[in-house]
């Protein structure tokens, strides 16, 4: 079976490269970005099935990478993780085409049940 590649985009670079070894761990393949710009070269490149996206990045930010990599790459899921929101982000993230939006801190089994829903709801479609 195919590994469901997952992109982590975060600027809290220790948080990330953690979180992504316990994506691994658990048999995904996983890339980082650590700024949306970083994220748009690599989505190019290596298109994910899943990516997770923090909100409040340096640069440009999450809501704006939500926008571009749901214009150029629909079939993409994107899971919103933030430990910045607020309900007026949830509901324009969602709005904007975002499968799921989770709180920071999050259990690692929660994020994981999210990504494999996004995976099959992005596969239904593709």
């Amino acid at each position: 079976m195919e590994k469901i590649k997952v992109m982590l985009v975060d600027d809290e670079e220790e948080f990330v490269t953690t979180l992504s070894a316990r994506i691994k761990a658990r048999g995904f393949a996983s890339s980082v970005a650590l700024t949306g710009e970083q994220a748009l070269q690599i989505v190019f490149d290596q298109v994910p099935d899943v990516m997770i996206l923090d909100l409040k990045m340096p640069g440009m930010d999450g809501m704006e990478v939500l926008r571009r990599v749901i214009k150029a790459y629909p079939k993409v899921r994107i899971i919103i993780l933030t430990g910045h929101g607020s309900e007026k982000n949830k509901k324009e993230a969602l709005s904007l085409g975002a499968f799921g939006y989770l709180q920071k801190p999050v259990r690692i089994d929660e994020l994981v049940r999210h990504i494999r829903d996004a995976y099959k709801n992005g596969k239904e479609e593709r």
